[in-house]
């Protein structure tokens, strides 16, 4: 099922100015098992994307603690995620053309085995941060990268492959959520060995990127000769400016979701314990529908209902986190988890709004790019009104709030429409 025909390669190398690899035949045992081993790779890579930033969260206290990092750089820390997924975020697809999707990626998870072990040794605030960097770069250039690699070499199972990849990726930022407390107890206590046992994983994936790469010996669309795709200017495309924002928007609530929801159920009265487990509620309850809606997303011509199922959710959820979070707890933990869906939606609405792997690797540096600028002063922002309020109504209302214009944009990107067709040169509109 996840192999790739060589009809399917060669299209794909056709649309991208790529030369076909001669062909073989197709039901050959090692395409077969590339195909697979391929896929296997890719669900590792997703699974690595979040433990970076989901298994510090827990163990903020004692790293700060042990750093000497004071409250200023712990807020920075924060938003360091963010802030390094916009940025090389919007260098991956330049690397990709020099020297491959796949190269990269692979880079990649070297990147986040490198930084998760060697912070873990750090004895100072400014080497944490610098390693922290390291990682989020890897994390950032593979955000950007996978949906191309899926578009360029599973052209005919995008919604399938989206929904492993994102299945992954939600499962990874909720098994980082729950075990690196107890994890961490179970190995002495020390947060280093806690942080850093998490960089086997991405050995784990780095071991299965390496015979891909060897395998499919991918060179850069700069290389041998091969024809350039043309770059679109691409902020002319109204739907990919609404794929941003929508990106922005829901990259927002998932962020404070991440950061607050515990402190959220505790002030309600309950204990840590309890709200830790809510908190991993939301972050499992995306593992199956993660891999469901992509599927079902991708069989639409638009994604329309999806985009509002998904604010209704998160609408619910906050009310019910404002008004009465002890009394509905666990509804409301899974009706936040739902509306946090909107991240598998809108990677598959990206693979579908463009015709090729060039098209979604740009359209995917800049929705992921501009989205995650967008997202930075959210965090922040709801962390003040709470100092300044005390309670959680006006936080939650706002959140609550947000959903509307996400909604609104997600409407606008979720037709059944291609940047190719929006993002055009000035010279070749007026020769249409």
């Amino acid at each position: 099922m996840l192999s790739m025909s060589v009809a399917e390669t060669t299209a794909s190398a056709r649309t991208e100015g790529r030369p076909p690899r001669a062909e073989q035949p197709a039901a050959s045992g090692s395409a077969k098992y590339l195909g697979w081993l391929f896929a296997v790779a890719i669900a590792a890579a997703a699974f690595n994307l979040r433990p970076v930033v989901t298994s510090l969260g827990p163990l903020l206290d004692q790293v700060r603690d042990d750093l000497g990092m004071n409250p200023t750089l712990a807020g920075l820390l924060t938003a360091v995620p963010s802030l390094c997924f916009a940025l090389f975020g919007f260098a991956a697809p330049a690397a990709a053309r020099r020297i491959g999707p796949i190269a990269v990626v692979t880079a990649g998870m070297g990147a986040i085995t490198a930084g998760v072990l060697a912070r873990s040794f750090a004895g100072g605030t400014a080497v944490f941060l610098l390693l922290t960097a390291l990682a989020l770069a890897g994390v950032a250039v593979s955000n950007v990268l996978l949906p191309v690699v899926i578009k360029r070499y599973f052209p005919e199972k995008v919604g399938p492959m989206i929904g492993l990849y994102s299945m992954a990726l939600s499962a990874g930022t909720a098994l980082a959520a729950a075990v690196t407390v107890p994890l961490t107890s179970a190995l002495g206590g020390d947060w280093r060995y806690g942080l850093g046992v998490w960089a086997a994983l991405g050995a784990l994936a780095l071991v299965l990127w390496l015979p891909v790469l060897i395998a499919r010996r991918e060179r850069g669309e700069r290389s041998g000769g091969a024809a350039v795709p043309v770059r679109l200017p691409i902020t002319r495309s109204r739907t990919a400016w609404a794929l941003a924002c929508f990106f922005g928007f829901q990259a927002t609530g998932a962020y404070v979701v991440m950061g607050w929801l515990p402190k959220i159920f505790q002030d309600a009265g309950i204990d840590k314990g309890t709200s830790g487990v809510l908190l991993a509620v939301t972050m499992v309850i995306g593992v199956p529908v993660s891999f469901v809606l992509p599927n079902l997303a991708a069989r639409r011509g638009d994604q329309r209902l999806f985009v509002v199922v998904l604010a209704a959710c998160g609408i619910a959820g906050y009310t019910g986190l404002a008004l009465a979070p002890a009394g509905g707890s666990w509804l409301w933990a899974s009706l936040v988890g739902l509306s946090n869906c909107a991240f598998p939606l809108v990677l598959t609405m990206i693979g579908l709004r463009a015709r090729t792997a060039g098209g979604v690797a740009q359209l995917s540096a800049f929705a992921q790019g501009v989205g995650y600028l967008i997202s930075i002063p959210g965090p922040i922002l709801i962390g003040r009104l709470y100092d300044v309020t005390g309670e959680w109504y006006l936080p939650l209302g706002f959140l609550a709030l947000l959903l509307v214009p996400q909604m609104l944009f997600g409407l606008r990107a979720a037709r059944a429409r291609h940047i190719e067709d929006e993002a055009v040169h000035p010279a070749e509109r007026a020769a249409a």
